[in-house]
């Protein structure tokens, strides 16, 4: 194969002269890089594309492209890519806590954002990730997720400038800025789609097109429907076309057809624009259904990840600092395959998530600690995005064989979290609600604020004080296992402040369908006026997440990336060690909604026979004595010494601002 791609790079490079590229001063730059990921790049396009007879004109036009979009790539962030390249992995360290808002519910606009940037400090925000900002159709929009241009903002937020000058000036403070590339579709109101209604060959092709129905019924019989509530099927018929084409989620988001090599360059160019604007990380969404086989089910199909390896080589190109976060909610398995040095550096950990709320209503850690042990290692430079809620639903991603392990039946566990989530368990403590149930299946998934579904909101209805300590406690909990655990924690930005459901979507005719908008909070000025004042909800959750996030960027052992479970000895508590260079940082939460007591031998074995300090509450947690765990309880337990028998690993930590 050498020798083709050796012939293939000088196919290619007499058409980059005839196009006198390599006459512009940029070509010198560019030609290191290229030189050393062409046949990377070659290779995967070959897998994809390589039966085409013009396989060679593909790839030296993609690449032309991406010249040009080099070319057109600020000074500002070339230094960036020389400065920040993957290998850096800036994103390892502790210093590092991420949030994500919508631009409109968290500010208003990108201009108001600018403003909310001291607050984003308070917290120690080095990383914001956007929601969709795109140009999208009015009314429903799948929360911003159909794009009608990808080089177009939502006109109410702003303009393409007034991101590009947000970004700046969040780089200046620090904080780089992450927004979705959502590329396995866009609206039909997309110009390449408004072009293919027209009747335009070339872009039908960019899009999934059947005349027989009888073929979309043969990918149907092994595909499943995203959203049940809201139709049935992944086609959707247009008249006027006498066609019907491939709408995995809703039928105004058309699947992009990458057999296709023109939509791969395509989607290359709008990839490449949104890093000239000043985005450093780009969340890929929907990764697992990019590419469509007749007879399978259509997800994490090996071309998937073809695909996004061949988008991370193009970036190495034109744009290296650009990162790739995974968002795969699909078996765990098949989750860590997104996870590579050479493909997504980052990932969401839905696992980890889903499995905080279930040790949460099973008050049992044994799932949790199970998949910890098993499933929480990843490639090496590469890292978990945890997250105790985000913009979407929770679904129960725990792999069916880890609780057959336990003796837990999965569909049936599911069934339980699910009443329990929606309150409808007795005991339960939540205010959840259901998201897109299947009657064929059983299958639903849960919606709902972190504050409602952790205990806050049911608390507060029923004036119980011990209730609501227990729950402001629970939800703390949650995400001082997410700081710790390894990885870059994520606050969704209203949980800091214990924000409630907000029910009001169910009055809005572009929201009603959709109960995800429960737990997509507003701006609220009286929340934001209280978070010093402890004597409320607001001020007491602002005050622990802020504490969270400045004892974390404190110490260097909170980045290291791997752990290791210990055990208490008891059903309700996790406990986990991470050691860094003579540092011992030993994690224990209480998942109870009773005090627990550790005994002494338990706590020698928790501490290596060492006193340590909480470094939450400072006080001192003695090795041999009885511990005490109140409801809820969390504990940062750090014990320093020079004992030979705690080594930590040695890592090189770069900060990125």
């Amino acid at each position: 194969m050498e020798k083709l791609w050796k012939l293939l790079y000088e196919q290619c490079a007499q058409r980059w002269e005839e196009r006198g590229l390599n006459k512009d001063p940029l070509w010198p730059e560019f030609k290191v890089r290229l030189d050393r990921e062409f046949y990377r790049l070659a290779e995967l396009l070959w897998r994809l594309y390589g039966n085409r007879p013009d396989f060679a004109y593909q790839v030296e036009t993609i690449i032309a492209h991406v010249f040009q979009a080099f070319q057109a790539r600020p000074e500002g962030l070339k230094e960036r890519d020389r400065q920040y390249p993957p290998e850096s992995a800036w994103f390892l360290s502790e210093q590092q806590v991420g949030a994500v808002a919508y631009v409109d519910r968290f500010a208003g606009t990108f201009r108001g954002l600018e403003k909310r940037i001291p607050y984003l400090k308070e917290l120690g925000v080095t990383y914001l990730h956007l929601m969709p900002f795109f140009k999208s159709p009015e009314g429903e929009n799948d929360g911003g997720y159909a794009v009608s241009s990808y080089r177009e903002t939502n006109p109410a937020l702003g303009t393409m400038e007034d991101l590009s000058h947000l970004a700046q000036t969040l780089a200046k403070e620090g904080i780089v800025l992450v927004a979705d590339f959502i590329f396995n579709h866009t609206s039909d109101e997309h110009l390449w789609a408004q072009r293919a209604k027209a009747g335009e060959g070339k872009y039908q092709d960019f899009y999934w097109f059947f005349t027989d129905v009888g073929e979309t019924e043969q990918y149907q019989k092994n595909l499943r429907d995203i959203f049940p509530e809201v139709r049935k099927g992944s086609f959707t018929y247009y008249g006027d076309l006498k066609r019907w084409v491939w709408t995995t989620f809703h039928s105004f988001q058309w699947d992009l057809n990458y057999r296709n090599p023109e939509v791969f360059d395509a989607m290359a160019g709008e990839m490449l624009f949104l890093a000239n604007a000043g985005i450093s990380i780009l969340r890929l969404d929907a990764v697992a259904f990019v590419w469509k086989e007749l007879g399978t089910p259509c997800e994490n199909l090996p071309q998937a990840h073809t695909i996004i390896q061949a988008f991370q080589s193009v970036t190495r190109l034109a744009a290296p600092s650009l990162l790739f976060k995974s968002e795969a909610i699909v078996h765990p398995d098949d989750i860590q395959k997104y996870i590579d040095l050479r493909e997504c550096q980052l990932s969401y950990n839905p696992l980890l998530m889903a499995e905080l709320w279930e040790a949460s209503a099973t008050k049992e850690v044994r799932l949790l600690a199970l998949s910890l042990r098993k499933r929480h290692s990843i490639s090496e430079g590469c890292a978990w995005v945890n997250y105790v809620r985000c913009h979407d639903d929770i679904g129960w991603t725990f792999a069916d064989e880890d609780a057959a392990e336990l003796g837990i039946k999965g569909n049936d566990h599911r069934n339980f979290l699910n009443a329990f989530y929606m309150g409808q368990f007795p005991g339960s403590f939540s205010r959840g609600v259901s998201f897109q149930y299947n009657p064929t299946t059983g299958d639903r998934r849960i919606c709902g604020s972190a504050a409602s579904l952790a205990g806050i909101e049911r608390a507060l209805e029923e004036g119980s004080g011990t209730d609501l300590e227990t729950a402001i406690r629970r939800l703390l909990l949650l995400y001082g296992v997410v700081f710790s655990a390894g990885g870059l924690p994520l606050l969704y930005l209203g949980d800091e402040l214990g924000t409630l459901n907000r029910y009001e979507y169910q009055d809005d005719p572009d929201q009603a369908n959709d109960s995800r908008w429960v737990h997509r909070p507003l701006w609220s000025d009286s929340a934001y006026k209280k978070r010093k004042d402890r004597s409320t909800v607001e001020g007491r959750v602002f005050a622990g997440i802020q504490k969270l996030s400045a004892i974390r960027r404190g110490h260097p052992v909170f980045g290291v990336p791997d752990l290791r479970v210990a055990d208490a000895r008891h059903p309700s508590v996790l406990a986990f060690h991470k050691q860094r260079e003579g540092t011992l940082l030993t994690v224990v939460g209480n998942f109870s909604e009773s005090p627990v007591r550790l005994p002494g031998p338990v706590v020698d074995s928790l501490l290596a026979g060492y006193n340590g300090r909480d470094l939450l509450t400072q006080t001192l947690v003695t090795s041999g004595e009885e511990l005490l765990l109140p409801p809820a309880a969390l504990l940062w337990i750090l014990t320093e010494t020079t004992d030979p028998r705690l080594p930590g690993p040695q890592m090189t930590r770069i900060d990125p601002s």
